[in-house]
């Protein structure tokens, strides 16, 4: 059987259940953001994340910094999706021969930058050849006093999200078709005349400051730190692949239901024009858009924000996962988001 009739879920709980046995001292192991090990005094927490060129970035208009930072962030995404502090970093990297030591140096800047905003040290890794194509590993070590698992959540806990959802879906596809990217022009940060746009969608009436935050979500992502609300959270998992399937994730493992309200789902003024204009339903894309890295959780009672921008999206109930629309209709929660090998439920 191909893996393209697995699917990605599918495929993790055959490995779960090969490897479900926990030696001693592991607290949680695959089924979450990290892993959770025992120790004296704080619990350690271990994730990896890859990305591969091709499938997780397109070099015309992704640079070698954009890369470094990324990979850095979404890792830092899975600790603090723990309720965790990131600590220490390791890089794989395979890169071909003939690839300039400038994209090297550039790559680097970005896992720089992107650490020093973490507080995070880099202090190993591994590096090899490879004959087609870029790819890039992190793993991450941090620690929490009281982690905060998918388990958690029970019925009657409000469902809440981080930030905007579908900004970067939405900037990835104002990547592909309504920007003409300069590689040479393309540095660090984000500019106009980097990724200008096409007379079609200027004349359609996009402009620089309504794509930037798109594309800056996208290429760019900075993870949210839930140091205000962790304490109230009872489950958490960060959006990856999109709100419906990683919702349905924390659902799985917390064996419960959930009731959302779309027209709750938080969808930023930039990314409902912006899709509007490209052609794109604004509300699919936060629903199913992925690589937000914002975070999704439950808690008994409304959290304080400290500074992040948090949405009541829902409940969670006994059993059923629905959505009811603007009008109270009610549909089935369809596990809809971004899945390796191409499987879509």
């Amino acid at each position: 059987m191909r893996l393209a009739e697995i699917g990605e879920l599918p495929l993790i709980e055959l490995i779960r259940r090969r490897f479900g046995q926990r030696s001693k001292g592991v607290i949680a192991g695959i089924g979450d953001d990290a892993a959770v090990i025992e120790s004296n005094d704080n619990n350690l927490l271990i994730t990896t994340d890859m990305m591969l060129e091709g499938i997780h970035f397109d070099l015309s208009f992704t640079t070698p910094y954009h890369i470094g930072y990324k990979l850095v962030s979404i890792n830092v995404s899975d600790i603090f999706a723990m309720g965790g502090i990131p600590k220490y970093l390791l890089l794989n990297i395979a890169l071909n021969k003939n690839i300039d030591k400038s994209f090297v140096d550039g790559f680097f800047d970005g896992v720089h930058d992107a650490a020093k905003l973490y507080r995070v040290s880099l202090i190993g890794g591994d590096m090899s050849s490879s004959k087609k194509g870029i790819a890039v590993a992190a793993s991450l070590i941090g620690y929490s006093k009281k982690q905060i698992m998918r388990s958690g959540a029970k019925p009657g806990d409000k469902i809440y999200v981080t930030g905007n959802l579908g900004d970067s879906a939405c900037g990835l596809e104002i990547l592909k078709t309504a920007v003409s990217p300069k590689p040479s022009a393309i540095s660090k940060g984000l500019k106009a005349e980097s990724y200008p746009l096409t007379a079609k969608y200027k004349q359609k009436g996009l402009t620089w400051n309504i794509i930037s935050p798109l594309i800056q979500r996208h290429l760019m992502p900075v993870a949210r730190n839930p140091k205000s609300f962790a304490g109230y959270a009872t489950a958490m998992i960060d959006i990856s692949d999109g709100l419906f399937i990683d919702l349905t994730r924390l659902c799985n493992e917390s064996k419960v239901g959930a009731k959302i309200y779309a027209e709750q789902i938080p969808i930023s003024p930039q990314m409902k024009k912006a899709s509007s204009i490209v052609g794109m339903d604004s509300l699919k894309l936060a629903a199913s858009g992925g690589e937000d890295y914002e975070l999704l959780f439950t808690a008994h009672s409304y959290p304080p924000a400290g500074g992040v921008k948090i949405t009541c999206i829902g409940e969670i109930t006994k059993k059923d996962r629905v959505v009811i629309d603007e009008k109270g209709r009610e549909t089935k929660l369809k596990t809809e988001g971004y899945q390796h090998f191409g499987i879509k439920r």
